[in-house]
């Protein structure tokens, strides 16, 4: 006799947080997320696009009058702009991966997407991208609360946070909050 388990094909998600120009070389660039990009590429190679699932950090005009734009009052990601878009090399390599725009840190509309993936698949998710410390984390942290028996990795390489510093100091949550940090 199987388990549902074990009649259950394991099937890998990955997960690519907001690789957008603005976070990138834009108006919240950083060398250390010029330097990902490469990874990034390679990585999205090592999964199929049906296994694929990116996220656009998605604002409006009125930006500056959010909460978010209160506390980071840099306009970025405006819907429609060079900004908003994914980087080039990131875009070609994702091809027809399915891309979630979400206004503000954590995705509900991402949780819900990998609900549905896993009532027919066993899942691992691992996930990649921009900035470690804001969107990554939050977006893994609202995996593992909605869907809280599926494994989550971040591969560390092919993050980067707004500062080294802090960087850091969100793989050592991550990992404290029972995400595995390669």
């Amino acid at each position: 006799m199987f388990t549902r388990k074990e009649l259950l094909k394991m099937r890998k998600l990955l997960i690519v947080i907001d690789m957008q120009n603005d976070f990138i070389d834009g108006a919240l660039g950083t060398k250390e997320a010029e330097a990902i990009v490469d990874n990034v590429v390679a990585k999205i190679g090592q999964y199929d696009s049906k296994d694929v699932i990116a996220t656009r950090d998605t604002h409006t005009e009125d930006y500056m009058n959010t909460m978010e734009g209160k506390h980071l009052p840099v306009i970025h990601c405006v819907k429609g702009t060079h900004g908003w878009e994914i980087n080039d090399k990131v875009a070609a390599a994702l091809g027809d991966a399915k891309i979630i725009d979400k206004p503000t840190f954590g995705s509900f509309d991402l949780v819900e997407e990998v609900k549905k993936i896993c009532a027919d698949d066993e899942v691992e998710v691992e996930m990649i991208g921009l900035c470690t410390d804001i969107c990554v984390v939050s977006n893994a942290l609202l995996l593992k609360a909605g869907v809280p028996n599926v494994e989550v990795s971040v591969d560390a390489a092919c993050c980067a946070g707004v500062t080294p510093d802090s960087h850091n100091a969100a793989l050592s949550t991550l990992g404290a909050c029972h995400v595995n940090v390669n």
